[in-house]
């Protein structure tokens, strides 16, 4: 099974991503400074459950495409917001949800745990069910708004990524799944998805890297679109490193490749 590779020499990026952004001062310091509309919604799901979220608009004269951005396994962060700015200032309406809402103490969100750990170990508590529902719940909200069009794509990165590719499974109505090294679907479930799902993994990620054959026979056997990109010389995470003011080259490097490719992708849906 042939995979592509993605070369991390000469790779010519827009303004959107710009190198060396690491530490959670400065991420904090480029959303403030940001031009761009953000603001903080609360989304109600079938349930009844209120889901805290982050939105970001472009400055764009037509609605735009909308991209769903899901967490890594550290809860809803700075660095998961400023993702969501640079994708605004690519052209698209970026959401990103906190998919811990009301599961922390005294009924917070990532906010309010007391530790990383036990952020990780909530996120890995969470029902199935419930994520998919919130992810539901933020699809019906951002296809409302008066701002977007009727494409509305969903990414995630490493926990997020493994949500982005069931969500795919689960939900007939995106327009593509973009899947940041996250662990893929069983094959038996490979069949059920409707949308193109785009994978982004570095090269030294075997834990996630192992299974992307058997995905992708599942997926060609079965006529689904999957595509996946290993960027060489990063491993896991590689996107937020690479967005990190000590990285290194491959890092930078992997980082712009799959940045431009991400919003070629959005673009062309």
């Amino acid at each position: 099974m042939q995979i592509l590779y993605a070369s991390i020499l000469g790779i010519i990026v827009t303004g959107a991503l710009l190198v060396g952004h690491a530490s959670a001062d400065n991420e904090k310091a480029e959303l403030e400074k940001s031009p761009r509309h953000g603001e903080w919604v609360k989304v109600t799901a079938a349930n009844g459950r209120v889901i805290n979220a982050f939105v970001v608009y472009p400055e764009v004269k037509e609605p735009a495409t909308s991209i769903i951005v899901i967490h890594e396994i550290f809860g809803l962060t700075d660095w998961i917001r400023l993702v969501a700015d640079r994708l605004a200032a690519d052209g698209f309406v970026a959401i990103c949800p906190d998919l811990l809402s009301g599961m922390g103490p005294d009924g917070g969100g990532t906010e309010s745990f007391d530790s990383g750990d036990d952020v990780r170990r909530a996120i890995r508590e969470l029902p199935a069910a419930q994520v998919m529902s919130d992810l539901d719940a933020i699809q019906k909200y951002v296809r409302e708004l008066p701002s977007t069009n009727e494409k509305v794509g969903v990414s995630g990165f490493c926990w997020g990524g493994g949500q982005t590719f069931s969500y795919a499974v689960h939900s007939d109505t995106i327009a593509a799944g973009f899947v940041f090294y996250g662990r893929a679907v069983s094959t038996e479930d490979v069949p059920k998805i409707s949308a193109p799902v785009y994978g982004f993994y570095g090269e030294s990620d075997n834990r996630i890297n192992a299974t992307i054959d058997a995905t992708k026979a599942a997926a060609d056997t079965a006529n689904v679109t999957y595509e996946p990109v290993i960027y060489k010389g990063v491993g896991h995470a590689f996107l937020r490193r690479g967005m990190g003011e000590d990285a290194n080259n491959a890092q930078k490097a992997a980082t712009k490749a799959a940045w431009e490719r991400w919003v070629s992708l959005l673009q062309e849906l």
